[in-house]
């Protein structure tokens, strides 16, 4: 099936194969081109251009996108979208007082969703996770990343890390799977957490690396959570099972964790509120990818990752939702892409390069998603007519998505 896109306002992000990345001032450049044109063949992207150069061929289908902009999928790089019930309690608690850790402390937090998933049927599981995934399909994310972390037993590890493998096979959009038993220390281990830390490196993570059930491995590297020795620890038994990690970090407290990351090599370190001169000195000697969580900030009223600072160091960085239950329910990437701006100073051009080239890179992607280039993916969003991008971050509580194409089909 061969489509061509006419009339295109603007094209986003177009760029050469070899661009994996981009940081420092490049964040600010978003190549595009006006009154384009796009071409696609089943689902892959096979030219585009000047639609004065627009190639005499024959198309299946000639889709007329007169004032309307073309740019790539999002990329979400961190979300816990597979997980049971709500905490609409806990977002009550907070409103009167109480805060995450307050919360967390009563057995609140991340044990109350564990204990509602365990609970949960596998067949439940699915459904409700399934009915977010369409959601986020409709609001442009053509690639996510899910992580484990709310079962914190072999067993409901398992089934969460189903549950995604499932939705990767029923929907069309690209799916990394990280396992997160790692999360929290279960009540059971609360005073012997190195037990805990034993049963996620000998006893969980060979049997869901056996399974072949994940992409990468992360921890919860902060105070009150894993202290670096044993993020340390959980990195390495993840090394020896082919997983490269991925690693909360510097949410509330900053204990070292981005320097373990750095060390072990890791993909992406996610979070960062909280960072200091040190720890932005250890990100310029590494090559991974700083993520930060604005909506999770929002929610939470925490201090936002200072993205002005990582950028203005000359680093990368991305943007994704966190979207889960307890800190951010809501996958929206629109909304983290206009509060990156308004709360975090990011340009538009900043934050859609976060969102889409640089998101893709924290997942292992960016050979296939994250950009308007030749080979990769036909996974697009079709805006409505507007007049520039900024109206994207700047109409925040508007949806300026006329329609989605995955996997070269219209959604």
């Amino acid at each position: 099936m061969k489509i061509v896109f006419i009339n295109i306002k603007e094209l986003l992000q177009i760029r050469d194969i070899s661009i994996k990345k981009v940081a420092g001032k490049d964040l600010k450049i978003l190549p595009s081109l006006k009154n384009a044109f796009l071409i696609i063949e089943n689902d892959i992207i096979i030219n585009f251009g000047k639609m004065t150069n627009l190639p005499n061929l024959e198309f299946d289908k000639t889709i007329d996108v007169s004032g309307k902009m073309i740019l790539p999928s999002w990329c979400d790089s961190h979300t816990h979208l597979v997980y049971a019930g709500n905490r609409e309690g806990e977002f009550v608690d907070r409103i009167n007082g109480l805060s995450y850790e307050e919360i967390a402390n009563k057995g609140g937090g991340i044990l109350n969703s564990a204990k509602k998933l365990q609970e949960t049927p596998f067949d439940t599981l699915y459904n409700q996770s399934a009915e977010r995934l369409k959601e986020i399909i409709t609001l442009g994310t053509g690639a996510i990343e899910i992580k484990s972390g709310y079962g914190l037993t072999i067993e409901a590890e398992m089934k969460m890390l189903q549950v995604a493998k499932k939705l990767a096979k029923n929907y069309p959009i690209s799916i990394k799977t990280t396992f997160l038993g790692a999360h929290a220390f279960p009540l059971e281990y609360k005073k012997n957490r190195d037990a805990y830390v034993d049963l996620v490196c000998n006893v969980m993570l060979p049997k869901i690396a056996e399974e072949n059930l994940v992409d990468f491995i992360d921890v919860f590297c902060e105070t009150g959570y894993f202290s670096v020795a044993q993020t340390e620890k959980i990195i390495i038994a993840g090394k020896k099972h082919g997983l490269q990690a991925k690693i909360h970090s510097n949410q509330f407290t900053s204990i070292g964790g981005i320097q373990i990351a750095v060390k072990h090599n890791a993909l992406s370190v996610d979070h960062l509120e909280i960072l200091t001169d040190n720890d932005l000195n250890s990100l310029k000697n590494s090559d991974i990818m700083p993520v930060a969580l604005p909506s999770c900030s929002y929610f939470l009223s925490i201090p936002y990752t200072p993205a002005r600072k990582i950028i203005d160091a000359g680093l990368a960085l991305a943007l994704a939702t966190d979207y889960n239950p307890g800190s951010t329910p809501s996958g929206n990437m629109n909304f983290v892409v206009a509060t990156a701006c308004i709360k975090m100073k990011m340009t538009p051009e900043e934050a859609i390069n976060a969102a889409t080239l640089n998101g893709a890179f924290a997942m292992n992607l960016s050979s296939s998603h994250g950009s308007i280039t030749k080979g990769k993916k036909a996974n697009l969003i079709i805006t409505k007519k507007i007049n520039s991008y900024a109206k994207i971050p700047y109409a925040f509580g508007s949806n300026l998505i006329d329609f989605v194409v995955l996997d070269g089909k219209i959604q």
